[in-house]
This record gives structure tokens, sequence and C-alpha cells, in this order.
């Protein structure tokens, strides 16, 4: 096992949590309403006019004007056509510093030479899809079984989100068990089901519109960092059918924003064990970001089953899939069974596995090891995040940074730190309100961020790639500066 990581030095959980608590406590600060409408006036409606254009005609077309959340920004999303290195460009010309990443599986930078070559390849020989069994299927699951020990077997999905329902429907197979725990606040993905207490810990269903509420009558979350909460669950879940699985993201929810501590997933892999759920472990952005043996090689834990994300296709489509012990990936199997007969998962996907995807994501992961990628982009990570404390110290602004590695944190209002409390439902209708304003302000800052030559994923989170230098994130910082001149408090 590759035991090399991005995380030179952990984050100190219940410090930075309480950074947070004061965050949200204190006035908003964010950018200067006249420096704003000059960001408006002479960068996006002076310099960006064929993007306007462009979103103007797709709002006729596409709901939104964009096919994906992450491709808005205030005050009208860019329309990006290069991606090189830590690079990106507009259509205008316009050149930025990318550290949206598609999301977070580009750990290698953007296009890399050595991946796309060998796509190349194969589009001149195969092209993207047969529907059949293609030799790099077999090749790509035996180097991330490989790279990480406890997955077993490896089966490709179309996405994320895929991966994450294909888990849930294993582990109530394999157990005979209904209730599945969540991780308050955490993502997995867009399904009915795990839409459940997602951004805001204590949401339940208020953020799943149209979800009907029986979908959740299997599914409880518990509190972030929380084990007393958790096994609190567990047993109650013993007089109602039994959990079949607690399901987190290993640096805590929305990728860490409400970080946990270092030895919170050995905690939650013991009462697992304890209470007979199985432990799934959703590594769509940790998983050869924090090193080729994932975020679980890190914490030294082995989950039942892993889920994948975006960056087993190298950031090309059919980006997800499923990993875990044999015992359990049985319930998956597509073609050839031998020994005990059982049932199968319902499980489809004609565009999951292409040769395209598989080729593009064992080439992404042979590049990151040989290079050390998650290492070199945890440093560029370390260097990001200490520049901005820096900033933030000198400009006495009440932001916070941190980072676990490549991946690095910018709060400047909180909005994901609210939580909800059912004790006192009074108090929902006002986090609801307080994350709605604070998540206008965010975007303020995004534009702001975005008009420096900073592309960043929803104005508070910055993915690092190896493509970064010292050098460059120097530059970085000097924009950065240069936005943190021009913010004071909200006026009332």
């Amino acid at each position: 096992m590759d035991t090399r990581f991005a995380i030179s030095e952990y984050p100190d959980a219940s410090a930075v949590t309480k950074q947070l608590d004061e965050l949200i406590s204190k006035p908003i600060y964010t950018i200067k309403p006249d420096v704003l409408s000059s960001y408006e006036k002479n960068y996006f409606d002076a310099k960006c006019a064929k993007s306007k254009e462009m979103i103007t005609q797709a709002q006729k077309l596409i709901p939104g004007g964009v096919q994906h959340n992450l491709a808005f920004n205030y005050p009208f999303p860019l329309v990006f056509n290069k991606a090189e290195g830590a690079y990106l460009y507009d259509i205008d010309g316009n050149k930025y510093y990318d550290f949206l990443q598609a999301g977070g599986p580009t750990v290698l930078g953007s296009n890399p030479p050595a991946v796309r070559e060998k796509v190349i390849e194969l589009l001149n020989d195969c092209g993207p899809s047969t529907g059949l069994f293609h030799e790099f299927e077999y090749k790509l699951a035996k180097k991330i079984s490989e790279s990480i020990p406890s997955v077993q077997m490896f089966r490709m999905l179309g996405s994320g989100t895929e991966a994450c329902m294909a888990a849930i429907r294993v582990a109530r197979l394999a157990t005979g068990k209904k209730n599945i725990i969540k991780m308050g606040g955490a993502y997995h993905g867009w399904s009915d089901q795990l839409a459940y207490g997602i951004r805001i810990p204590g949401s339940k269903w208020t953020q799943a519109h149209g979800v009907p509420h029986f979908i959740f009558k299997d599914v409880q979350e518990f509190f972030p960092n929380d084990l007393k909460d958790l096994e609190h669950k567990l047993r109650a879940n013993k007089l109602r059918g039994g959990t079949a699985a607690v399901m987190i993201e290993p640096v805590g929810p929305e990728s860490g924003t409400r970080p946990v501590d270092k030895d919170f997933n050995k905690g939650v892999e013991k009462l697992c064990r304890e209470y007979g759920a199985l432990f799934i472990f959703d590594e769509v952005v940790t998983a050869f970001r924090l090193g080729m043996a994932g975020a679980q090689g890190y914490f030294g834990v082995s989950p039942d089953l892993t889920v994948f994300g975006k960056v087993v296709a190298g950031g090309y489509p059919g980006a997800g899939g499923l990993g875990g012990k044999e015992e359990y990936m049985r319930y998956l199997a597509a073609g050839i069974q031998s020994g005990e007969k059982h049932k199968k998962a319902l499980i489809g996907g004609t565009m999951a596995a292409t040769p395209i995807s598989c080729v593009a994501g064992y080439y992404t992961l042979c590049e990151i090891e040989r290079t050390n990628a998650a290492q070199v982009a945890g440093h560029a990570g370390d260097c990001l995040t200490k520049g901005l404390q820096a900033l933030i110290k000198k400009y006495d602004l009440p932001f916070v940074a941190f980072n676990q590695g490549s991946i690095c944190h910018l709060e400047t209002v909180g909005t994901m730190h609210y939580s909800i409390n059912w004790a006192k439902p009074l108090s929902i209708p006002g986090v609801l309100s307080q994350t709605s304003i604070r998540k206008k302000e965010m975007e303020y800052m995004g534009a702001a961020y975005m008009a420096e030559g900073l592309v960043t994923l929803a104005g508070s989170r910055l993915y690092t790639s190896a493509a970064y230098t010292d050098e460059m994130i120097d530059d970085v910082l000097l924009r950065f500066e240069k936005i943190f001149q021009n913010v004071a408090p909200k006026a009332e």
C-alpha cells in the first residue's frame, strides 16, 4: 500500500469548529458594494461579453442557463473552452487559476497529456463505447484493488450518485436489515433516499424538494463528529429493523467543510462492527486525492464498501464505481457466478465502464502514483491555506481557512456551518433564512474571486492539484489580498 498522503498535518477539528461557531455569531463581512459594482461593470460586462451573450441565449433552452449546479456564478455564468494544468480559459480569452478542478477529480491538473494521449489512441482504435467487455475494465479494477486493501472487488458505474445508490442496496441485501444512517449535512448524490439531511445537519427532508417524505422512512442522520449520537441511533434501530449501514464522508460533510476528529472514523468503524452494520466510505472526493490508499488508508480503517466518483474515470464521462469486500460485492455480480446462490441488487448502467472511462481512469491513477501527485497537490494546499490564514490575520477578518491536504476551505460567511435543532422547531425558519442570506454573500465573494482570475467551488472551497507551483500560489495570494483589502461589514 502506498503510504504517501496529501495531508501533512491534520487540522484540529475542535479548534476549527470553534472558529466557525464564532464566524456565524459575528456580523457578515463581504465585498464592498461599490467594489462589487465595479467588478460587474469593468470585468464581467466589459471583458466577458461573449459569455454573457451565450448564457443569455442558453437560458432560453436550458433551465437556469447551465447544465450543472457548479457552473453557476454571479452575476452570470462564464463559458469556458480550454483547460490546461492549473489554468482555465473562457471564450473571451480570459485566463484563470482553476480551484474548482471539475469538482475535485483532476488531481494531476486539467487535461494531462499523459492521459489525453492514451484516450486519443483508444478513440482511433476502438471508439468510446462498445457495450462489451474491454481489457481496461480489468486493468482499472486491478489498479484500484491493489491500491486500496479493502477493495477486493470493484464495479464501475456512471456516477458517484449511482455508486451511493448501489451501496445501500447491497447493504440491505447483505445484512437483511433496512435502516441507513448517514452523517448529517453529508452529500451522497441526489437519489431520493440519500437526499435526506443534506447540506445542513438536522435538515432531514427540508432540502429534498420533490421527494415524498415517506421515502425517508428508513433513513436517519446523526450529527457530524458525534459518536454518542450515532450510537444512540444504532441502539434505537435494533428495535425497528436494525441498521444495514452507516454512510459517511471521511473528512466530514461536504468534503470536510465541517471537519471531524482524526480518530472519528475509527470510532464509527467500531460501532458498525458492534451493531452489525456495514461501514460505507464515500470517497468520491478523497480517493486518490488524499493518497493512492484513499482516506481509509490515511485514517487506518477498513470499510466494507467504498464509493468512488469522478477520479476513477480521470475526469472523463462514466465517473463512478463501488468497491468493497468480496462477500458484499458478490451482490453486484452481473455475469458468471459460482458458489452459493443469492439475490442480486438491482443495478444497471449501459454507459458504465466504457472503454474511454476505463482507459482514462487507469492511466490517471498510474500517473498519480508515478508522480506522487496527491502529496504534491497537498503541499500546494498547505501553502495556499497558510497564506490565506496570514492574510486573514493581516486584515483582521473573521474568515476561517483550513485544509485537509489539497481540499482547502475558505469560509467567509459560514453558510455550511449552520444546523437545525428539532427540539427547538422555531429555529428552523431562522436557520434557513440565515443560510439563504449568507449564500448570496458567498456568491458576491465568488464573483470577486472570478474577476481576479480565481475559479472556486461556490466561493468557499478550493481544490489544488499537482499542476500548482509555489510561484503560482504566491500569485494567487496576491489576488486574494486585493479582494480582502476591499472587504467590510455588511450594511444592515
